[in-house]
């Protein structure tokens, strides 16, 4: 049986040109007989000469033609093509070349680049650090030598290991192993429409935004690092995220400090490129990173977002459109998607 297509949240995916979507539905234009995936970079033709249908092979069944711009028909060998690419990156001891990937995916290294950022977001080499980053923190989680846990998770020595991801990481491996010993994290509530709100950050960004949290549920969260209040030095980066509560969408680049692993902080790069107003839902988040069976996965990232409203889970339903739940409420969902034009079948 196919797929029911939603056509009003379908045009708006071809409106916006949005790659997740190009896994759902193909566009057939019925003035010039051809289909196109939804990201198409071709200009748009009106509304009554648009129809959507589940796949190619249904618009090829009514006479249509593949677009030659957009190559809607290589869109199951693109994904094909990254599904290998990532197998073979967990699989490696050690990331494998650009080369070897795109060899093993069948593609030339330079479109083969192209077309994994395009997927999840980031280059395969970024990918593969991040991958082995996320090792690395489980890893020094569970082993009492910090030396050791480098190893484990891959490196050919430490000095590799603070070369690749000592400003990414924020913290030094050795604050890992000991739960954030060594580190400071200064902490302030925040007045908001929404509620109070904890803000704290490290001297790289910000590690924990969340309502209806404290002093206390903040050194839970971090045992072994210090724990003082922010006073001026937090205050202007403070005032910047109540803004962002207060307008969401407003103010994209705020700082963080936040770690996970890699398919994680691929979920949560999708989440801070999706345009304020506009929604995603999980199976398009899964998509959007390359990986459109995680569902469930897209949602647990979701779930272990550390910096609420800056990262914007808040734009996040379930597939039939509704609102899903969210960490602070559904009531808090609900006005920051408010805030953004977003109005809620719910």
């Amino acid at each position: 049986m196919a797929m029911e297509i939603d056509e009003q949240r379908a045009w708006d995916a071809f409106e916006r040109r949005d790659r997740a979507a190009d896994d759902r539905f193909v566009v057939a234009v019925t003035t010039t007989r051809i289909y196109c995936r939804p990201s198409c970079p071709a200009r748009r033709p009106r509304r009554e000469h648009v129809r959507f249908m589940a796949d190619g092979a249904a618009a090829r069944a009514e006479g249509y033609r593949a677009c030659l711009r957009c190559r809607p028909d290589e869109a199951a060998r693109d994904r094909e093509g990254v599904a290998k690419a990532l197998a073979l990156i967990e699989a490696a001891e050690t990331p494998p070349s650009l080369d070897e990937l795109a060899a093993a995916a069948g593609y030339a290294p330079h479109h083969f680049h192209r077309l994994f950022k395009r997927a999840l977001g980031v280059t395969p080499a970024a990918y593969a650090r991040g991958r082995r980053a996320g090792r690395a923190a489980e890893a020094l989680s569970e082993e009492g030598d910090v030396t050791q846990a480098i190893y484990k998770a891959g490196y050919s020595g430490p000095s590799r290991f603070y070369e690749e991801n000592g400003a990414r990481l924020g913290m030094a491996p050795s604050a890992w192993a000991r739960g954030g010993a060594g580190v400071t994290i200064r902490w302030t509530i925040a007045t908001t429409s929404l509620g109070p709100m904890l803000v704290a950050a490290t001297d790289k960004g910000l590690c924990r935004v969340s309502f209806d949290e404290d002093e206390a549920a903040l050194a839970a969260r971090f045992p072994r690092a210090a724990i003082e209040p922010g006073g001026t030095a937090l205050a202007d980066l403070a005032a910047r995220v109540v803004a962002e509560v207060e307008a969401p969408g407003l103010d994209p680049d705020l700082p963080l400090d936040v770690a996970g692993t890699a398919f994680q902080e691929a979920v949560w790069q999708a989440l801070r490129r999706i345009p304020a107003g506009s929604t995603m839902s999980y199976a398009e988040l899964a998509a959007a990173v390359g990986r459109p069976g995680a569902v469930r996965a897209a949602g647990s990232a979701c779930g272990a977002n550390n910096v609420a409203v800056v990262i914007p889970c808040h734009r996040v339903t379930r597939s039939d459109g509704t609102m899903g739940g969210y960490a602070y409420g559904v009531d808090r969902k609900r006005t920051l998607r408010a805030r953004e034009g977003v109005v809620d079948p719910d």
